[in-house]
C-alpha cells in the first residue's frame, strides 16, 4: 500500500513511518519542515501542514490510506478544517484512515470522518511515556525528580505501540468503525516511575514530593495558562478512570504485548544522562 503519514516527525508519526517501511509499504511523510525531518531512507517526504488545507492536495494524491492527527500547529489546537481534509481524502480516492485523538472530546475531524465514506479507526491513547522527558534535565543534573501528587497513577503508553496499532489498522481489514483506547501494561505513580528511571540508569534518583501550591507555581513559571493549570490539577486530583485503567488493546490489535516503561527508559536513557 501507499500510505500518507501526517505529523511524520512527531512522537507517533516517526515510529509509524519506520514500521510501515519495515513492513514493505510505500510511505509518504508529511511535515512542515522537510529540510529538518531526518526521516528514514525510503520515505517520500512531502511539505505541508494539516492546519493549511491548500498545502495538502499533492500529499493526498495516489495514496490508499492516511494517518491523521486531530490537532496541529505549534499550539496543538484542534483542527478547524476537518471537513476540508476529509473532502480532499475522498476526492483523492483514499480508502482508509486512522485518526490520532489529542483529547477525549469529539473534534471536527472526528465528525467529518464519521460522516464520510472512509473506513476509519480512531486511536485514543492515554498519557505518552515521552512526557517523562520533562524530568530529564533534573535527573541528568541533580539526580532528582520534583513532582506533586505522589499517588496519581497513569497507564502511560509507549509511542511506538500507538504507531503499531495505527500501522495495523491502516494495512489490515477488520478495524473500520473502531475506537481503540491505548494504554501501557502498568499504571504507575510518580515515585514508581522514578524507581524505574534509577534502575535503568544504574544510579540513585530521588523523588521529592511537591505540595499543590509548589506544583502550580512551577507550571505558572513554565508559562502555562490558567486553563492549562486547571486541567493539570484535574488530571492529578480527579483523573478519569481511563487514564489509569490498563487495557489489553495493544496486544489484541497487534498480537504483541504493550511495551513497558522500563523498555521506554532503556531506549531514551541518554536523555537522562546515561
Amino acid at each position: 500500500m501507499r500510505i500518507l503519514v501526517t505529523g511524520a516527525t512527531g512522537n507517533v508519526g516517526r515510529p509509524l513511518v519506520e514500521q510501515l517501511l519495515a513492513a514493505g509499504h510505500q510511505v509518504r511523510a508529511l511535515t512542515r519542515n522537510p529540510q529538518n525531518a531526518a526521516l528514514p531512507e525510503g520515505a517520500e517526504v512531502a511539505a505541508g501542514s494539516l492546519t493549511e488545507t491548500a498545502t495538502l492536495s499533492a500529499a493526498f494524491e495516489g495514496v490508499d490510506a492516511v494517518h491523521l492527527i486531530s490537532f496541529g500547529g505549534d499550539d496543538y489546537a484542534p483542527l478547524a478544517n476537518g471537513a476540508e481534509i476529509v473532502g480532499l481524502a475522498e476526492k483523492a480516492g483514499v480508502r482508509r484512515v486512522t485518526v490520532l485523538k489529542g483529547d477525549q472530546g469529539r473534534s471536527l475531524l472526528d465528525g467529518a470522518v464519521e460522516d464520510s465514506g472512509l473506513e476509519w479507526t480512531r486511536l485514543a491513547p492515554v498519557e505518552f511515556m515521552a512526557n517523562t522527558l520533562e524530568w530529564a534535565e533534573s535527573v541528568r543534573t541533580e539526580g532528582v525528580v520534583r513532582e506533586a501528587f505522589a499517588d496519581a497513577r497513569s497507564a502511560m503508553v509507549h509511542e511506538a505501540d500507538i504507531a503499531s496499532v495505527a500501522a495495523t489498522a491502516l494495512a489490515a481489514d477488520g478495524h473500520a468503525g473502531r475506537e481503540y483506547w491505548l494504554t501501557g501494561p502498568q499504571a504507575l505513580t510518580p515515585p514508581e516511575k522514578v524507581r524505574v528511571i534509577g534502575e535503568v540508569l544504574g544510579r540513585d534518583v530521588r523523588y521529592v514530593e511537591l505540595d499543590r501550591s509548589e506544583a502550580v507555581a512551577d507550571w505558572r513559571r513554565a508559562g502555562y495558562s490558567d486553563e492549562d493549570v486547571e486541567f493539570f490539577l484535574a488530571m492529578r486530583t480527579d483523573p478519569p478512570e481511563a487514564g489509569y485503567t490498563v487495557l489489553p488493546t495493544v496486544e489484541r490489535v497487534t498480537g504483541r504485548p504493550a511495551r513497558t516503561f522500563a523498555q521506554w527508559m532503556r531506549e531514551n536513557a541518554a536523555a537522562f544522562g546515561a
